[in-house]
């Protein structure tokens, strides 16, 4: 993989990223949930334009862009083209178990990265990792063996464009955050 990868719409990237190994520090697994953010997306931090918080969103794709959800949890998204990012919701975690275990107090495997607050407090990802390069430590990505098949459905968790199946999952993994219709 490389930024050639991602210098593309966040909705050709999202299901592509189904089955891609990602290591934060060695800790991690694999990509099995992820949702698409368009420019043009009213549900997109990038939609009203670039702001301090979303700054990295609009910068190199290939690049990480880390923002705090309800003022609580970490988000991990990839920047693609300009302005477009893809959600990382969920990895099935392969590495780094214990590591993961002790951040987020728990030893349940489906729990340790279903969702994307969960994924950050697992890996440890922080703000500190907002505009990071996604091939350079403490970031890994292995690409996967071969085409995943991908279940599609509607993005979770916002008020704007609910209908649109940008939401992209492992077909049939018990890791990920929310089940896929039908």
């Amino acid at each position: 993989m490389d930024r050639s990868f991602f210098e593309r719409e966040a909705m050709i990237v999202a299901p592509e990223l189904i089955g891609v190994e990602l290591y934060l520090g060695g800790a991690g697994g694999i990509i099995i949930e992820t949702e698409a953010y368009e420019p043009d997306d009213p549900a997109s931090h990038s939609f009203r334009g670039q702001t301090i918080r979303n700054r990295s969103m609009f910068g190199p794709a290939g690049h990480a862009y880390v923002y705090r959800s309800y003022g609580i949890h970490w988000c991990l998204n990839f920047v693609c083209r300009p302005g477009s990012a893809v959600l990382i919701r969920a990895v099935q975690p392969l590495s780094g178990l214990q590591e993961m275990e002790l951040r987020r107090g728990r030893n349940d495997p489906l729990l340790l990265c279903s969702g994307p607050g969960r994924l950050c407090q697992a890996l440890g990802i922080t703000i500190a990792h907002d505009g990071v390069s996604l091939f350079e430590e403490p970031f890994s990505l292995k690409a996967s063996a071969g085409p995943a098949l991908v279940s599609t459905g509607p993005r979770i968790g916002i008020s704007q464009a609910m209908d649109h199946p940008w939401r992209f999952g492992l077909e049939g993994s018990v890791y990920v955050s929310k089940r896929f219709p039908g």
